[in-house]
């Protein structure tokens, strides 16, 4: 897929407040690691991952996605009149039907013209969801659109750790399918693309590239209903990365790029291993590329999206940056974005300022 008219325009964050760390999280596995007289520290020093955050309990991933929505549309300044599109593309969401993208879409008083639907693809959606807006963008069909996705991860975490506290069948093999649940974070981004008439900064999205191997969709599942998930962490690790090779050798074919033309780099943030070995793997240097790993662990479908909302805001990226944003999830299926970077979100200009020019834009 080639765009030639669509802009990555704003991006808009929500952080939860609870900070959760590994230590903490082992803490609570006393049972389980004394029984298997497990070291301590173990989690931490397998992931990389020092801590995570949680919503609190109970919360809806709608109502987090709104305030997340909510800034990204005002930090683009683009008039709200002129959005034709919501996705909400996170795992988590309200309820199965209706779409979780309508309660967001009222609060937020979008057009009744906007398309308005889920998308769930594992730890891609929120990256779906950008190709499909990119695509209706490019086509014309719409100006602008949001998408979104709220990750919610302290249930997961919460029914692991009972299960592998209970489970005293559990050994120090059959553990390891359950580690990966305990990486788990929270987080809310949304994205807002928009044409090139409409854009501020003319930051392109250029490219999307796809790639899959689902003769491995079953090394990463979730156990009905019960939010467990049972996860073969280095076999997918190992899959993941070849699909992910391939991938974005159809990407650098696609741009015309080299190796040595990728300035920035985003990846999906699952660990310290999965992301040192995808590295060296695509033949990329660490040092161009931007995690959130030790302090968020693996948000999911937000991992990506918001780690370069972080990275953009931090000033990871510089006008002239050719960045590749570097999606793998389970499946196993690879997304691969590639933009052309020109400027940073404007800090100075403040919200209220944004609003009023948005009223005034067509």
């Amino acid at each position: 897929m080639r765009y030639r008219s669509v802009c990555l325009e704003a991006f808009g964050y929500t952080l939860p407040d609870e900070v959760v760390t590994s230590a903490e999280i082992e803490a609570r596995l006393v049972p389980l690691y004394h029984r298997l007289r497990l070291p301590e520290g173990r989690l931490e020093l397998m992931s990389g991952i020092r801590e995570r955050r949680f919503f609190a309990p109970g919360t809806r991933p709608g109502d987090i996605s709104i305030k997340s929505a909510h800034r990204a549309i005002v930090a683009s300044g683009i008039n709200p009149k002129l959005f034709g599109a919501i996705v909400h593309g996170s795992v988590c969401r309200d309820f199965l039907e209706p779409a979780t993208a309508c309660h967001v879409h009222e609060r937020l008083q979008l057009p009744n013209e906007c398309v308005i639907y889920d998308v769930s693809n594992a730890c891609l959606g929120i990256l779906n969801g950008i190709v499909q807006v990119a695509n209706m963008i490019e086509l014309g069909q719409i100006r602008a659109g949001v998408v979104v996705g709220t990750e919610c991860g302290r249930e997961l975490v919460e029914n692991t750790i009972k299960m592998l506290n209970e489970d005293r069948s559990l050994t120090r093999e059959s553990i390891k399918n359950s580690m990966a649940s305990l990486t788990i974070g929270s987080a809310s981004v949304a994205v807002v693309l928009c044409d090139e008439q409409l854009s501020q900064t003319d930051n392109r999205i250029t490219h999307a590239i796809v790639h899959c191997d689902t003769t491995h969709h079953n090394l990463c599942q979730s156990r009905g209903l019960d939010t467990v998930m049972d996860t073969d962490s280095e076999t997918l690790m190992r899959r993941g990365i070849e699909v992910g090779v391939e991938t974005f050798n159809r990407l650098l074919g696609a741009t015309g790029w080299e190796i040595e033309n990728v300035d920035k780099t985003f990846c999906h943030q699952v660990g310290q291993q999965h992301r040192k070995l995808l590295l060296d793997s695509l033949g990329l240097c660490p040092s161009i590329d931007y995690t959130t790993l030790p302090t968020l662990g693996n948000t999911g479908a937000a991992a990506l999206p918001i780690t370069m909302a972080l990275g953009a805001e931090k000033g990871h990226l510089e006008a002239g940056d050719r960045v590749a944003m570097l999606g793998i999830g389970s499946g196993v299926n690879c997304l691969m974005l590639a933009a052309q970077w020109q400027r940073n979100p404007d800090s100075e200009t403040t919200s209220e300022e944004k609003l009023a020019l948005a009223t005034s834009r067509r």
